[in-house]
Order: structure tokens, then sequence, then C-alpha cells
């Protein structure tokens, strides 16, 4: 099983070797080796702690589309798109050709990502999800669709959190620490699909870094399969609903800053959503917030 899944993370390397314009020089083999190590590593890692903890079974899919009110599946996309991103940024940074490194960074990011679904669907805890895959291909496909388009990101995926008052009432599911609450409490998240309008301008006086950011999140979601929940201590009836959101962000990349290396320490900021006040719709009713 750990050499299927090493395969499968090792392919867009031999994919890449495929492509035309190849030139391998030091940086290059720090970063493929940086993304075998680390990506590869991960993934045996999970196969041998974590998924171990779970009793094993032949592989299976199964459908979780509509757990968490989607919240799981844009989780999916992010981590992507991020990946991807991030790869791509390793990629050029060792001086591959541009639509060779879109293709190798989307390529990767997609096969970790299948990699951690293979081990699922051997767990009995979970399965193969063709929803999640779905998540995943979409992540990427907006990295790479833009990149090979427009040559930059226009349209970004970004994440927002704030602490939500649920992981108390159900810590084993949502999270007892903060770390656990960070991933687990779909609650305290947010997904943003946040878009600079000066991008789009030509010769503009709209500044490119100012950014309307389109998000969505969930309240009182305490059960994955259910939109409802009742607290046996209290009594109380928590019931889940969507919210949506409008505000404003910054796209980090596109600010007029001089000095390229400060551009770069700040250009992985655009992969948060800064509290901001926002607009905020839940069950047609419209309140103003903080996100």
């Amino acid at each position: 099983m750990k050499v299927l899944l090493f395969c499968l993370f090792s392919l867009a390397f031999g994919v890449s070797a495929q492509l035309p314009d190849t030139t391998w020089n030091k940086r290059s083999y720090w970063v493929g080796g940086t993304d075998l190590v680390l990506g590869g590593g991960s993934v045996v890692l999970l196969s041998a702690v974590w998924y171990q903890e779970y009793p094993k079974s032949k592989f299976h899919a199964f459908n979780d589309s509509n757990e968490w009110l989607y919240m799981d599946k844009l989780g999916h996309a992010y981590t992507s798109y991020k990946l991807s991103t991030v790869n791509y940024a390793a990629w050029r940074w060792a001086r591959m050709p541009k639509k060779k490194a879109v293709l190798v960074s989307g390529g990767i990011a997609w096969t970790y990502q299948f990699s951690v679904e293979i081990l699922d669907g051997f767990s009995a805890e979970w399965g193969f999800s063709w929803a999640d895959l779905t998540a995943n291909t979409a992540g990427v496909g907006l990295f790479i669709g833009q990149q090979l388009g427009w040559d930059e990101q226009r349209f970004q995926l970004k994440f927002g959190y704030k602490p939500s008052p649920y992981a108390a009432i159900r810590p084993n599911t949502l999270g007892s620490s903060f770390s656990e609450r960070l991933l687990k409490d779909y609650n305290a998240q947010s997904y943003w699909l946040c878009v600079a309008p000066g991008t789009f301008l030509k010769e503009s006086t709209f500044p490119k870094w100012i950014q309307i950011g389109f998000g969505y999140s969930i309240d009182a979601k305490l059960n994955g399969d259910l939109n409802t929940y009742t607290d046996v201590n209290t009594g109380k009836t928590y019931f889940a609903r969507s919210e949506y959101a409008l505000s404003l962000d910054i796209d980090w990349s596109q600010l007029p800053i001089k000095k390229p290396w400060l551009k770069k320490v700040l250009k992985p900021l655009n992969a948060i959503k800064i509290p901001f006040p926002a607009v905020f719709w839940r069950n047609g009713v419209c309140y103003f917030g903080m996100f």
C-alpha cells in the first residue's frame, strides 16, 4: 500500500520529465526533493499513524457530498488550490518554464490529494469520496486555468477563522484544543473567493490590490449528517444554517511595494482573509459583522 501511494505521488515528477524544455539544476533538485520528502513522507506518516487507529477494509467509496453543508468540500478545493500556488512559486524559483511549472505544480497538488483519498478508501471509518475528488480537481483547475490564461491569479481562494461557541458543546467532534478546532470546527471557518476588479481594467486608476470577497460559512452545525442537534446537557436544540458574506480584502502581491523581497514576504498572506467588516446573509436576514 505504501509503495502504491509513493508511486502515485511520484507520478507528477515522471510527467515533468517528459515535458519539453527541461533543464534540471540544483534548485530543481532541491524543490523536487522537498516535495517528495514532505508530500510522500506525510502520506506515509498518515498511513502509519492516523489510519492505524481505525479498522481497515476493502477499498470502497461512500457519498459524503451533503455532510457539513459543503464546508469540507470547500476545504478540499482550498487546499488543492494553495498547494498548487505554493508549488508553482517553488518551481519558478527553480527556473522551470512557466507553462511546465503550472502543469507540474497542479499535478503534484492533485496527486497528493488523490493519495489521501486512496487512504480513506481503505479505511472502514471513511471511504473514497468522489465529491472530495471533484473538489480537489476544482481547486487545481482554478489555479491552472488562471495561470495559463492570465499568468496571474485574479480569483483567489482564501481562508478565514474566528472562534465559535459550538466546539465546547461537542469537543470530541469539533475539537478540544485550538489546533483541533482550527481543522474540525467548521462553524469557525469561512472560505472566500476574492477578486480584484482592477486586474480586469486596463489603464485604470482603480487599485489592483483592492479585492472584493465573496464568503461562505455555516452556523450551529454540530453534526455532519444532520442539520439539527440537541444538547443532552441543556436540552437546547441547534439548527444548522448556511451564511453568505460580502467583504473587502487585499491582494498582497499587487501592493505598490518597490522592494521585491518585501513583496515576497507579504505574498503568502494571500492565503488568509484579513478580518474586516462584512455584510452577512443568513436565512434571508441581512446583518453586519466581522470575519
